[in-house]
């Protein structure tokens, strides 16, 4: 149990909108609310991307840049936001990174030219940036008791997960029934209802003030080092794991953020404490979520694709077919997980729903290119209740040892290394389903078989990295044994 002092207590505290439980149910909707927003526009651009590609003329390589402008700048910088607003304040970063992304989205939804579009998505994700890596955070200090908490989480988590799921389904029906140009305008009623109900809910914090992690360079360091790793990532597929640029690049990448590790280690005012990394649990469930996120990359977006590339599914049959999943997730999430993670613990929780994810990888690695939607894929949307049980059960972990004054901190941490995974899982599956498909192709498959045996390889690695993921919880995130309770000082000499 924390000490009282180490709780920030605003002169006014008994009239702060914290204090209430209606306020802070409206602070988690706001939240949940900017999140949703965020990842709905993640996945609803992937159905989307066709659409974008005729009408405004991309090259089959510019087009890769709708996607890598948003995820370098998202990725890049989510560690630095989640810092500032342990600094400036969460409130006003999340409020600033809001208005951003809105006002992105606007411009994204006007574009009228290959670069346009690109310079939007770009500032789409420097506002996503702000506004989620703070959102942990300030759940985490505005919900303490843990059963309030495991809830929370589990809302926020829902987001997460089952976001992508619906980001597909409105982005086909929108793309279909009115222009692409809606999957971006759709943010704007979302992005401003949130700030309007964000203002007078979120609690005020002014945060630590700049002089307690201003770290210029370090901050350089790890923002230069995170984007040009992204971008590496990014590229394999164009320039392969070997050649001189992804090779080159990677270890330029890794000296800046070695840089920036061995900065912090000696600043007087870091802007990453390592104390944070010292925690087995936090280091732990960030691992963990590295692999999963980028096994799960084959779901989310493989799955989309052999739906219309070998079922020749259309934009809106591709994103109903997938309903089902965001269905089960929110029922799980929503209505089981808290209570789950209360009666057995986060750890076994995150195990369980990993064993129903391998079995959805397992179940995909087998799909015919003939496939009947009932019996080959509605069991594998079905299984994706793990994720409603894995997510929120990863996320109360990776936040456990959060503190008030690094909470911000603690969620740009974990945010990043979610979108580390996710670059990670586009390069290497997309790169060995397209290299498997090559070789199919070449022995003399038909297309449809060769895609499908390139998608099959990608579920199995996929699988793999989950196998890793549950190695490593189980080893990593150990229960922690209660503290011996000191025997009394009159009993000692008996001892």
């Amino acid at each position: 149990m924390s000490a009282p002092s180490a709780r920030p207590a605003p002169a006014a505290s008994s009239t702060t909108p914290a204090t209430t439980t209606r306020s802070r149910r409206l602070a988690l909707g706001v939240i949940a609310t900017g999140m949703l927003m965020i990842i709905l526009d993640g996945s609803i651009v992937t159905v989307a991307m066709p659409a974008i590609q005729n009408n405004l003329g991309f090259t089959p390589a510019g087009l890769s840049w709708v996607v890598n402008a948003y995820l370098i700048a998202f990725g890049s910088l989510l560690l630095l936001a989640g810092r500032l607003g342990d600094l400036l304040g969460r409130k006003r970063m999340f409020l600033a990174g809001t208005a951003v992304f809105t006002v992105a989205s606007l411009l994204a939804g006007l574009a009228t030219t290959p670069a346009l579009l690109i310079a939007a998505r770009f500032l789409q994700g420097i506002g996503g940036a702000m506004a989620s890596a703070v959102g942990l955070g300030i759940l985490v200090t505005l919900f303490t008791e843990p059963r309030e908490r495991a809830r929370a989480i589990a809302v926020f988590s829902f987001t997460g997960a089952a976001g992508a799921s619906i980001g597909q389904v409105l982005g086909g029906v929108l793309t279909d029934a009115v222009s692409w140009h809606w999957i971006f305008f759709i943010n704007l009623p979302i992005g401003l209802a949130a700030l309007v109900v964000a203002v007078p809910v979120l609690p005020a914090d002014r945060g630590l003030g700049l002089r307690a992690g201003a770290d210029v360079i370090g901050a350089l360091l790890v923002t230069a080092g995170l984007m040009l790793a992204i971008y590496t990532v990014v590229k394999v597929e164009e320039y392969g794991w070997t050649s001189a640029h992804t090779l080159g690049l990677g270890v330029a990448a890794a000296v800046l953020l070695g840089a920036f590790i061995a900065r912090q280690a000696g600043a007087g005012t870091p802007l990453l404490p390592l104390r944070i990394l010292r925690s087995r649990t936090v280091a732990g469930a960030n691992l963990v979520q590295l692999l999963m996120v980028a096994a799960l990359f084959s779901f989310q977006i493989l799955v989309a694709l052999y739906l219309q590339k070998v079922l020749s599914y259309g934009s809106a049959r591709t994103g109903l077919a997938m309903l089902p999943a965001a269905a089960v997730i929110g029922v799980v999430s929503l209505g089981v997980s808290a209570r789950l993670n209360a009666r057995f613990g986060e750890r076994r929780v995150l195990l369980a729903g990993l064993v129903l994810l391998v079995g959805v990888l397992g179940l995909l690695a087998r799909v015919p290119v003939h496939a009947h939607y009932l019996t080959d894929l509605l069991p594998v949307m079905l299984l994706a209740a793990g994720f409603g049980l894995a997510l929120p059960a990863l996320t109360s972990l990776g936040m456990s040892d959060a503190k008030a004054d690094d909470a911000g901190l603690a969620s740009g941490l974990f945010n990043t290394t979610q979108q580390i995974g996710m670059a990670v899982g586009i390069a290497l599956l997309s790169t060995l389903a397209a290299s498997r498909t090559d070789e199919l192709l070449a022995d003399g498959q038909s297309r449809a078989a060769a895609l499908t045996g390139g998608y099959h390889l990608a579920f199995v690695i996929g699988a793999g990295f989950l196998v890793a993921a549950f190695v490593v919880a189980f080893a990593i995130l150990r229960p922690q044994r209660p503290k011996p309770v000191a025997a009394p000082e009159k009993n000692a000499a008996t001892v």
